[in-house]
């Protein structure tokens, strides 16, 4: 269960970050940087510097947190102090983080001077189970989700599920969606054991297991000209709900909530336009209600939404592409619905959550 060996690098699982120190001094770098948001500044950095024995060869770059952040003009700062601080195509980032320092640290990292190297250390359960693994970068442009990206690979991953300790149970509830989702399109087994779970206290065999899904697609379709569109189950809808949420609302949905609301909409689109069952459908409805919080789409807002989905970097021809669920376990992708199905997705969601 310690390593799984993916394209060109290694994730590793409670290692106590042992490789890192070798992977570090083998690397020859000339600056190591740590790039970090307040939060796991505060609640991550002293376990990373504790498992490196009080690491302290590194600078720090800290970020604000939050999603809102995860743009262009932040990157653009970032780039300014690494030129500040001299760095040179041989230095080393390591991002220490959840899912929008993963991606953005990766997307920076790719970016700056054509390429540095850079190393992924998840601290929340979102990135370690989706975020830090498959060599996707990316920031949002005018709030659509990861518009502008690389296909980068890491150094390494290091999964410490020690990290998961620091997390508020909301944060927690936001990574076991895309746990939930890996089960539903690749292993019908894992999602009944998933059910069966207390999110709260995630074993590391569940997230070995879903780490070790997502690198087998990502390993057969490294650029998602095919089979790694099947993860995109739930985000065509999930991803507009999360970017209306960000603009409109006072408290923001987590990416994991809007992926649950996405999720239960193209169930419903796998009933109408594909082969899964009313009893399937009834079934993931149930169980991802009983998780995530009801949240009202208002009608009002399905023109918006639907702007969202056509600009959507998943769409080919002007056509809102998704992936849907032939049965549990198992997916189908490319496949093109109509406006009023979508729009019946929506108020399907919201019939069963008034």
């Amino acid at each position: 269960m310690n390593v799984i060996e993916s394209s060109g690098h290694s994730i590793h699982f409670e290692s106590a970050l042992a490789p890192l120190a070798a992977l570090i001094e083998n690397g020859k770098y000339s600056k190591v940087f740590v790039f970090v948001d307040r939060n796991t500044s505060e609640f991550c950095l002293p376990f990373f510097q504790e498992m490196l024995d009080d690491f302290t060869g590194f600078d720090l770059i800290e970020t604000d947190p939050g999603e809102e952040n995860k743009n262009i003009d932040f990157c653009i700062g970032i780039w300014k102090t690494l030129l500040d601080f001299e760095a040179d195509r041989k230095c080393l980032m390591i991002n220490l983080g959840g899912g929008v320092i993963t991606d953005m640290g990766g997307f920076i990292a790719s970016t700056y001077k054509r390429g540095i190297d850079f190393i992924n250390i998840p601290t929340t359960l979102l990135s370690q189970v989706d975020a830090s693994v498959g060599g996707k970068t990316g920031i949002d442009i005018d709030n659509v989700k990861n518009m502008v990206g690389t296909f980068a690979l890491p150094q390494a991953v290091f999964i410490e599920t020690s990290f998961l300790k620091t997390l508020p149970e909301r944060e927690l509830l936001s990574g076991f969606a895309e746990m939930i989702k890996h089960g539903l399109i690749v292993d019908a087994a894992y999602y009944n054991e998933l059910k069966t779970a207390d999110y709260k206290q995630i074993a590391p065999l569940a997230v070995h297991r879903s780490v070790e899904i997502k690198n087998e697609v990502v390993t057969e379709d490294p650029q998602e000209k095919g089979r790694r569109k099947i993860l995109n189950f739930g985000h065509t809808i999930g991803h507009a709900v999360e970017s209306y949420a960000l603009i409109n609302d006072k408290a923001p949905l987590t990416h994991g909530e809007a992926i649950a609301i996405g999720m239960i909409c193209e169930a419903y689109l796998s009933s109408t336009n594909n082969t899964l069952t009313k009893e399937e459908l009834e079934d993931i409805t149930k169980y991802m209600l009983s998780l995530y919080p009801a949240y009202q789409i208002k009608s009002k807002s399905f023109k918006e939404l639907l702007g969202f989905m056509q600009s959507d970097k998943k769409n080919e021809h002007g056509q809102i592409m998704f992936s849907l669920l032939n049965k549990i376990g198992a997916c189908d992708y490319n496949c093109i619905v109509t406006e009023k199905d979508i729009l019946e997705s929506l108020s399907y969601y919201n019939n069963q959550v008034k």
